[in-house]
């Protein structure tokens, strides 16, 4: 690993080959991906003058095998910490101080249609379950619920399930994670209690979605539409279905290595690829308002 801001892409290379050799969750990918990256390296493909530029010709040549967007070589403009994760973690933070926690939105429309946006990331739940679980907690009352993902990029599973547990009546299934680590798997499951109050299984449930909608947003989705609960509104999203974690390999640099693959109970598959299609298909932009009219439409059918 480089030790200055000195752009040497060898080392950031080698570095990235062999993370993905020993971490990504497609082994036989991940000796493709590595062995194109060390060929293009060979060929003088990353003598350029900067951090920013590699990032981009890295990223293009890791997601060219098979299209996975969680494979990615990072830029942060600020120097990044070399602890695991600590970059994205960081840029994470600032994130949630600005959000409201993640909870940016809680309106009630006309008709007692509430909506809770849920922007720009469903944060870590050390950090999210309080800020979450008051603006779920608050629309608990209404008569029906629009969850507005449009902005959202991605974040944490088990904020997917503390959400989804505000919006069942029973602890349910929701996913399986595969982990390339010991071969194992890792169910998600709804919670038994949550802090607060439910808004519930039965009452009128929409989601938006836009093509920015991406990672554990679009299980978020996935996991009420595949249940029946929920109704999807808007845009087919971004596509992304694995867990990633982050390394630093330059100060300025991150490489994002999925390390799992999520498996729907009720699907047996995911979104990795196809992104989440919307029951009710339509432009992002008028989705609330196609929301709305669905829900007034139920309510007072």
């Amino acid at each position: 690993m480089t030790t200055s801001t000195t752009l040497a892409p060898a080392p950031v290379i080698d570095e990235t080959a062999r993370l993905l050799t020993e971490r990504y969750v497609f082994p036989e990918i991940a000796e493709q991906v590595a062995g194109l990256l060390r060929r293009r390296l060979a060929e003088g493909a990353y003598a350029v003058g900067g951090a920013e530029e590699l990032a981009r010709l890295v990223t293009a040549d890791l997601q060219s095998v098979n299209g996975d967007r969680h494979l990615r070589l990072k830029h942060h403009a600020d120097p990044v910490s070399q602890k695991k994760g600590a970059a994205t973690l960081d840029a994470m933070r600032r994130d949630f101080d600005t959000s409201l926690g993640g909870a940016p939105r809680v309106q009630l429309l006309d008709g007692g249609v509430a909506v809770v946006e849920l922007a720009p990331m469903l944060f870590p739940l050390e950090w999210a379950a309080e800020p979450l679980g008051a603006a779920l907690t608050l629309a608990s009352r209404a008569r029906a619920l629009i969850v507005d993902l449009r902005a959202n990029r991605g974040g944490d599973p088990d904020t997917v399930a503390f959400v989804c547990s505000y919006l069942l009546d029973e602890r349910t299934h929701l996913n399986t994670m595969h982990w390339r680590d010991r071969d194992r798997a890792e169910q998600s499951w709804s919670l038994p209690h949550v802090p607060g109050a439910r808004f519930g299984g039965d009452k009128p449930l929409y989601v938006l979605t836009s093509a920015g909608t991406f990672s554990a947003a679009e299980e978020l989705a996935y996991d009420l539409q595949q249940l029946g609960r929920a109704e999807v509104v808007g845009e087919r999203t971004r596509g992304g279905a694995h867990p990633c974690q982050g390394w630093t390999v330059h100060p300025h640099l991150e490489v994002t290595v999925p390390v799992g693959r999520a498996v729907n109970p009720v699907s047996g598959t995911n979104w990795e690829g196809t992104g989440v299609q919307p029951d009710t298909p339509c432009a992002a932009a008028d989705s609330l308002d196609r929301a709305h009219a669905l829900a007034l439409a139920r309510l007072t059918g």
